[in-house]
């Protein structure tokens, strides 16, 4: 005996999350509420959704491959931070463009990939919302190493440590997802992906959402806090001390980023995954209004992914200009420029001088 879990088929007015059917991991993708039900239930995809989506995935595909490319192009980035960023970005950009295939199976009201697709995208948007997780943890212990101990960590909070332990963050990722792996597949029933638990299913089911949102978001956001709250005790206790240094001043520009960076992901996330959480012991009943609610829970989760290369480029002055250089705004500026030294210099015989 198995049971429909997940499905890509999310646009699905008349069905609200319960604990049997709702991957509480992956707003991707949710479920046929009836198992016992010989029909598909009316899986509408109308304008307002498509264009939503459409928005969305433009928006979120172009800003995240501008912040890959800027962050593996220009070797200045080459920074521990930036390579958490990169990451970050990567997974985003996995996050994104799982919504083609949502759209897709919304508008035919069925999986049109086959099996392996059907495998591969389950993994690949699991994947990306641990890695997601796990590198904004990584970013707050870095933050929190650079404040606390700045001389100590120095050896350990180098660019090439960082690629290493990035590496790990998407192992473990995967690993982590292989329940999504293993037991995802294209339903004959009504043809849809979906998870087949095997027997006790609504065992397998309860502990998948506890697994997931307690790994995947709860359990890192409790070591998020602590790196800041002791980030915030660690500063105020030297700002009694006169003046800052210009490279306090830098970490502090960083660690601000940082932080700004997990608040957003922690409000765009806390929501969807409260809510899953919630449906364990009270089960939401079942409405339109509710169903516009957790269809709004899960447009913020896309919505993040959307706002981070915009932060990146708002917080951070080294990636505002490689964002400028990258699109080619700084060029006539440089030609100018040249052209006002040129003019300084023209009737100077010594050009040992740099301007800056």
């Amino acid at each position: 005996m198995s049971t429909s879990t997940p499905s890509f088929n999310m646009i699905d007015y008349n069905w609200t999350p319960t604990p049997e059917n709702v991957n509480a991991f992956s707003p991707l993708i949710t479920v046929i509420p009836d198992n016992n039900s010989d029909t598909l239930p009316p899986m509408p995809f109308n304008e307002v959704t498509a264009v939503i989506y459409s928005i969305v995935f433009i928006v979120g595909f172009l800003g995240n491959t501008l912040a890959i490319y800027v962050l593996a192009r220009y070797t200045k980035m080459n920074s521990v931070t930036n390579m958490y960023i990169l990451n970050l970005a990567v997974a985003d950009e996995l996050y994104i463009l799982g919504i083609p295939f949502l759209g897709t199976n919304s508008t035919l009201s069925y999986w049109p990939y086959g099996n392996f697709l059907c495998k591969v995208c389950m993994t690949a948007d699991g994947m990306s919302q641990f890695a997601s997780t796990f590198c904004l943890t990584l970013m707050s212990i870095d933050r929190f190493l650079a404040v606390v101990y700045p001389i100590r960590s120095s050896k350990w909070r180098k660019p090439n440590v960082a690629k290493i332990f990035s590496g790990i963050v998407w192992i473990v990722s995967f690993l982590m997802v292989l329940p999504l792996t293993i037991f995802s597949n294209v339903q004959e029933k009504f043809n849809t992906c979906n998870i087949s638990w095997p027997e006790t299913s609504a065992l397998w089911s309860l502990a998948f959402i506890l697994y997931t949102s307690i790994l995947g978001f709860f359990a890192p956001l409790v070591i998020i806090c602590i790196c800041y709250l002791i980030i915030v005790i660690k500063v105020k206790s030297a700002g009694v001390r006169a003046g800052l240094t210009k490279r306090r001043k830098s970490e502090r520009k960083v660690t601000r980023m940082v932080l700004i960076i997990v608040l957003v992901f922690v409000l765009c996330w806390l929501p969807f995954f409260t809510t899953n959480l919630v449906n364990l012991v009270y089960v939401i009943p079942e409405s339109k209004t509710n169903a516009a609610i957790y269809f709004s829970l899960v447009i913020l989760s896309y919505v993040n992914s959307c706002v981070n290369p915009f932060l990146y480029g708002l917080l951070s002055d080294n990636m505002k200009k490689s964002f400028k250089k990258a699109l080619c705004f700084q060029k006539s500026n440089v030609v100018v420029n040249r052209d006002n030294a040129t003019d300084r210099n023209h009737s100077k015989v010594n050009h040992h001088h740099v301007f800056h």
